[in-house]
């Protein structure tokens, strides 16, 4: 899968400003099918392991707001152990820093604020 193509399609999103994160999940997934995009969602990795979305080997996170950077770095480690996910794109809606590659494999964040274009609460 073309981490590109997912990109493209995750830039579509305009969401509501104060969306849910299950409304996060079904405009992503809204986003990925239009630009036919294949993609399981809440695709188990492993034990307690469980992706957003998978989608070829690049798994996507949502998370609402602007999640603790640790503990979302913790859970991008333990989704990047498992040897089917090739890399991760991680969604929030407001900047969260992340490494640009994390047990070897890249990492790539999308605000959901810098997608709109103009800072909401």
């Amino acid at each position: 899968m073309n981490t590109e193509e997912v990109l493209r399609a995750i830039a579509t999103l305009r969401a509501p400003a104060m969306p849910g994160e299950y409304d996060l999940h079904h405009l992503v997934a809204e986003a990925l099918r239009a630009a036919g995009l294949p993609c399981a969602h809440e695709y188990r990795l492993a034990p307690r392991r469980r992706i957003d979305f998978f989608v070829g080997g690049v798994g996507v996170e949502i998370k609402k707001g602007r999640p603790n950077a640790r503990d979302l770095l913790r859970q991008v480690e333990r989704y990047l152990a498992c040897d089917e996910l090739a890399e991760i794109i991680v969604v929030t809606q407001k900047d969260t820093p992340l490494p640009a590659r994390v047990l070897g494999k890249r990492v790539t964040s999308v605000s959901l604020n810098r997608l709109w274009g103009v800072a909401l609460p």
